[in-house]
């Protein structure tokens, strides 16, 4: 029986209004305890995790504790913790979203035993706040009470400790039942936990943290900053339209002088405005951090400020430039923040003279994160000379408006500065990445896979499913090397003589259950992380490469799209989906398909499958397999050229891979060649992954998880039209089809790297892709600007992306239902499902940000150990691409390498040409033109470099102590360097590949236009079929632009 009470809450809506709402609230006779010694388990009905069964006591956290101590329940160590769902909203409502994911993960981690105790709802331990009572007294009042009833539940078999800071309460409770204890939490640590010397370290932090904050605040500073005002002024402001809310972003490359706010919410409707609103100063900025939610309010215009243009390069804390800012924008400064999301921060002690140099109190230092955008943090500390030389985690705990830096407390140490392992730490901390091992409970849910016990293919699924083991020719192409094999692929020609094509995807959702331990460690990760020398799965490795994994020669569960195509015009007559069973015939590597597509049948020596084959036998297997790649390839080239006439887009770039030796030292920076299997494979998976997407939209248009793409800003394209411009090109952004054709026809046939720029610059003015449900849009803001397609979704990639997951389960959704069958697993409503795209889409933004810097971090580790002035390979060949008022920036195509190269240094002195068209060093002036840049020295002397010149470039490191090394450019000669036999095999597939496709593509094109006759009859085709051709953004977005695209401008404040 259920009783009914009223509970009155308080809410912020997204717009920042409060609302007060009234609910009904359910009392309930049982709510699952998650004990072990509990008396009635079928009545409480256990899910999830459960205590360990041989604790000496269960400990229950007070909502202040649980909100200042909540990293050192982090330690395995401490076991049988209770949290209660009063202390947990109290962290929710009190300490931000960040904070409250922290503690949700913490409960949800099998690796950690404690569990959440929802005592609101159960009628022996609700207790209603009395009139006028303190909400703090009223939390502290209701945990001690369901701390009470927990004991007795459990039989009064186990002590209850309840750990508080708030002294009355353990003046008044502590001896109040026999069996529940109440102390303080350094009590516990001290009686409980004597030896555990790191929390010990950590609370001492914590707690001399809180003292500084609180005699900070009685003394009497004069303040450096205003008041933020109060929320109700905040929320009313935002209301009226005086204050704008918006997240604060720090430019990393001025971060004293320069942060933005773009808009969200009512805010960027409401407000008129058509760009992010500059804040100039850190007095404007008044204590946000990079990420803070904040309330703006606008400057008067006569105040606005421009954003400064020129080249920085991040090496002294307060920048003045003499440049002239540019047009004026909106300007404002921060009244106050509604939500604070802090992290944790990797941070580097001064060295020994820098803190003799900070002030009197030796204790308290000031340290510097390793993010640019994060002010300095004072934490007290008397390890400062002992963790000099080390990368250190530290977290913020306030900023008060009399401090000129926020206070922090000492978490722990990382690694050493410059220690490979201590950089590949910190770049996961500074992305929020926790990649612990798989716990016990999730590898217990993993199927055995072993010699004495090797996995089969169960007769159940043999039933359920259908078996294309002797029917179809499937194969994989993917890496050398690769493990994780997400994806197969098929075509077989019909009795009637028409083609199948099939796409075969691993079936993970069979393995991983909804909500199983397994499901919610992939769910947390959202991604595989793949950084430059090694990977962090999602899933387990028995089933990422292993039972998962749609390795040659052994049966496999896949889900599959077929499609039956007309045997000559290649349109799609219908589509299947289903659950299959499979068994790859070959694993092949891009070169390989690639040789055999050419006919070069020696490839097969390096495929595992054909080594031991009777030649006879061989060869039959070698022509059926070149085949199927063949016909594959040639029904890519069709769909593409179809698309092309309707406006696909086509976008450039260079992956560089990391080679490294037995010692994982960097051997080589090698660019990735471009390979027309590369575009046949993607191809598939796009085609494959549009179909999906329509189908779980049909059938669940409130609840699907789709991926958009938007249109990019018209203002992004405008370096792109200028660099254009002075090549003689004319470049129209109107939309994808007018782009694509002005970037065709922008060739330079005496320098084909000018079209790959041009292309990179356009890949550089799109929007982000985000995954979003089909609930919270219209469907006109279903569209991919870069696939050019109605609708989109990820399927194929189960193994490594949580998002094909999510759909797999949606596809088996839609198929049961079309099946009238009842569906098994229940779907996320549309809110739920928001909230996992929100936070897949962060994972995502995390692991393209740690992939680029781990690669960056390579990359300076090879060139930091070449002398750069006699180190050949630290000589390059250089393409200026965008002119600045101080240098220039420059692209090297050996190494895929974009960077800032100045023309005036800090001493005032500008390059001039020298002997042999060599560099040097004079005084003099720069003049910067649209589309070039004149260097003018006193004595006379003058040089001008254009767009697309080709210079001559040396490469070296800037090492930091404090923050990541940078990549360095420097030009020495205006000539362009003579490049060695060696680099061209680099070199030439990046600049004919453009060529061979778009000539491919148009002969296909124009094959099939002979054949159908008119464009005209593929218009309703095209409403199907739109997306782009060739290297289309599917793999530029997913793969290069954030991933490996080497592009260092970004560390010179471009």
């Amino acid at each position: 029986m259920l009783q009914k009470q009223e509970k009155v809450l308080l809410l912020r809506t997204f717009r920042g209004r409060t609302l007060r709402i009234v609910r009904e609230h359910y009392l309930r006779a049982c709510v699952p305890c998650h004990s072990p010694l509990c008396a009635r388990p079928a009545a409480c009905s256990h899910d999830g995790k459960l205590l360990s069964s041989d604790l000496t006591h269960y400990v229950i956290p007070d909502w202040k504790v649980v909100q200042d101590y909540l990293e050192i329940f982090e330690f395995p160590e401490l076991k049988g913790i209770i949290f209660m769902q009063t202390a947990c909203q109290a962290v929710q409502h009190q300490r931000g979203r960040r904070q409250y994911n922290k503690l949700r993960s913490l409960l949800r981690d099998a690796r950690h035993d404690c569990i959440l105790f929802a005592n609101e709802f159960q009628e022996l331990c609700y207790l209603p706040r009395e009139r006028g009572e303190a909400l703090e007294k009223w939390q502290t009042r209701s945990i001690y009470k369901a701390a009470v009833w927990y004991y007795h539940h459990c039989g009064d078999r186990v002590p209850i400790v309840m750990v508080t800071e708030d002294a009355e309460a353990i003046q008044k409770y502590g001896s109040e039942t026999q069996g529940v204890f109440v102390i303080s939490f350094k009590d516990y640590l001290d009686n409980f936990w004597p030896d555990l010397k790191a929390a010990h370290e950590l609370c001492e932090s914590i707690l001399q943290s809180r003292r500084e904050r609180e005699s900070e605040s009685q003394e009497s500073h004069g303040r450096e900053y205003s008041e933020h005002l109060p929320l109700e002024v905040l929320e009313a402001g935002i209301k009226s339209g005086r204050y704008v809310q918006g997240t604060l972003n720090v430019n990393k490359h001025r971060a004293q002088t320069e942060a933005f706010v773009r808009l969200q919410g009512a805010s960027s409707k409401d407000s008129g405005l058509t760009s992010d609103i500059l804040i100039h100063g850190t007095k404007a900025r008044n204590r946000a951090i990079h990420g803070d939610v904040v309330v703006v309010e606008l400057l008067p215009k006569g105040e606005w400020k421009g954003r400064t243009g020129a080249l920085c390069d991040n090496d002294s804390e307060d920048k003045t430039s003499s440049e002239a800012p540019s047009e004026p924008m909106p300007t404002g400064r921060v009244v106050g923040i509604l939500q604070k999301n802090w992290r944790d921060y990797v941070v580097t002690f001064p060295s020994k003279e820098e803190v003799q140099s900070q002030g009197r109190n030796p204790q308290k230092i000031l340290v510097t994160p390793w993010d640019y955008r994060i002010p300095k943090i004072r934490i007290s500390t008397q390890q400062a000379e002992t963790l000099q030389d080390f990368r250190v985690i530290v977290r913020i705990d306030s900023w008060e408006s009399t401090s000129v830096y926020p206070n922090g407390h000492f978490v722990c140490v990382l690694g050493r500065i410059g220690d490979l392992e201590g950089e590949i730490a910190t770049i996961l901390v500074e992305n929020s990445i926790s990649v612990v091992p798989f716990s016990e409970a999730q590898l217990c849910e993993m199927p055995v896979n072993t010699p004495e016990k090797p996995w089969k293919v169960s007769p159940e699924e043999e039933r359920k499913r259908r078996d294309l083991r002797r029917t179809h020719l499937v194969f994989s192409i993917d890496p050398k090397g690769c493990e994780d094999v997400d994806d197969a692929l098929s075509v077989r020609t019909l009795n009637n003589g028409n083609l199948e094509l099939g796409v075969h995807i691993a079936d993970v959702t069979h393995f991983v259950a909804l909500n199983s331990y397994t499901d919610v460690e992939a769910r947390t990760r959202a991604t595989t992380y793949y950084l430059a020398d090694r990977r962090y799965d999602m899933l387990p490795s028995v089933l990422s490469a292993d039972l998962c994994s749609l390795l040659g020669g052994v049966d496999r569960y896949a889900v599959s799209v077929t499609w039956e195509l007309d045997k000559a015009s290649y349109e799609i007559k219908k589509v299947w989906y289903g659950r299959t069973i499979i068994r790859s015939a070959y694993k092949l590597f891009y070169e390989a398909a690639q040789e055999l597509l050419h006919g070069n049948f020696g490839i097969a020596d390096e495929i595992p499958e054909f080594k031991n084959s009777d030649e006879k036998g061989r060869q039959a297997r070698l022509e059926e397999l070149a085949w199927a790649i063949g016909k594959l390839t040639d029904i890519a080239r069709h769909v593409r050229a179809r698309r092309n006439r309707c406006g696909a887009l086509e976008l450039e770039g260079v992956e560089i891979r990391v080679q490294l030796d037995d010692k994982k030292n960097i051997h080589d920076l090698i660019p990735k060649q471009p390979l027309e299997v590369h575009e046949t494979v993607a191809e598939c998976m796009i085609l494959a992954n549009h179909w999906v997407a329509r189908k779980i939209w049909e059938s669940f248009p409130h609840q699907a998880l789709l991926r958009q793409h938007p249109p990019p800003h018209q203002e992004f394209f405008a370096e792109l039209r200028e660099c254009a411009r002075a090549k003689g090109f004319c470049i129209d952004t109107r939309s994808n089809k007018t782009l694509a054709d002005s970037l065709d026809k922008a060739e330079d046939p005496s320098d084909p790297i000018v079209n790959q720029l041009l292309r990179s610059m356009a890949t550089q003015a799109m929007s982000n892709a985000l995954y979003f449900s089909t609930g919270s849009c219209t469907e006109k803001e279903f569209h991919h600007y870069g696939l050019a397609l109605d609708k989109y979704t990820h399927f194929t990639s189960p193994i490594r992306r949580y998002s094909d997951i999510v759909v797999h389960r949606l596809l088996m959704a839609a198929i049961s239902k079309d099946k009238k069958m009842e569906i098994k697993e229940n779907l996320l409503s549309n809110k739920d499902l928001e909230e996992l795209c929100r936070h897949i889409n962060n994972r995502n933004r995390a692991a393209q940000h740690s992939q680029k810097q781990s690669t960056e971090l390579f990359q300076c580790m090879y060139f930091k150990d070449k002398d750069p002035d006699t180190e050949e390979r630290c000589i390059s060949d250089g393409v200026i691409y965008s002119i600045r008022t101080n240098g220039v920036l420059v692209f090297i195509p050996r190494f895929g390498i974009k960077g800032a190269a100045y023309l005036k240094n800090k001493d005032g002195l500008v390059m001039c040409c020298g002997p042999d068209s060599r560099l040097e060093w004079k005084p003099g002036s720069l003049q910067r033109f649209q589309d070039k840049i004149t260097s003018t020295t006193t004595g006379g002397e003058s040089l001008t470099l254009h767009l697309f010149d080709h210079v001559t470039v040396r490469i070296s490191v800037q090492a930091s102590r404090c923050h990541a090394d940078t990549i360095g450019l420097e030009i020495i000669s205006s000539k362009p360097y003579r490049v060695q036999s060696s680099e061209l095999s680099h070199l030439s597939p990046l600049v004919l590949k453009s060529e061979l496709v778009r000539d491919v593509t148009r002969c296909a094109e124009e094959a099939q236009l002979a054949q159908e006759g008119q464009v005209d009859g593929i218009r309703e085709e095209y409403q199907e079929y739109r997306q782009t051709k060739g290297r289309s953004l599917y793999v530029l977005l997913e793969e290069i632009r954030d991933l490996a695209l080497l592009d260092v401008s970004g560390d010179y404040g471009i």
